[in-house]
């Protein structure tokens, strides 16, 4: 059996070590929040629509060329730390994006200031691939 060459094992670190990081901006380890795929954010909005606050964390570019979910609040990301006043924490917070990413680091900063948060997984573009509602 040939050993492995230094290079080859700190190659394999790095590969392994952007894995990671890779699961953890998506929210999928080390998470503080839960992920729902869409449908399940879909029901849940159907069956408690005074007790959850939609959220949008994309850009108005964004919502203007791809739509939003009908009923989103949009605070973008960069905007969100100075612009928690506008959520409340007795309301299930669900969180979007494009693709999941930016939604898993409002996530997580929601979680960690006491809010009840749920990450959609895949963002908008996996909600509009489920058939879900979409608004210009």
């Amino acid at each position: 059996m040939k050993k492995l060459s230094p290079s080859n094992i700190v190659f394999l670190l790095l590969i392994g070590a952007g894995f990671l990081y890779y699961l953890y901006l998506k929210g999928l380890i080390f998470a503080n929040f839960e992920n729902l795929e869409p449908k399940q954010a879909y029901q849940i909005m159907q069956k408690e629509k005074d007790r959850v606050i939609l959220l949008d964390v994309r850009t108005p570019e964004e919502q203007k060329t791809d739509g939003k979910i009908p009923g989103a609040v949009m605070i973008p990301l960069d905007e969100l730390p100075n612009q928690i006043d506008r959520l409340d924490k007795n309301k299930k917070i669900l969180v979007y994006c494009r693709t999941g990413m930016r939604s898993a680091s409002a996530s997580r900063l929601l979680s960690s200031l006491g809010f009840k948060v749920y990450n959609i997984k895949g963002g908008i573009n996996n909600w509009k691939s489920e058939g879900l509602p979409v608004e210009k």
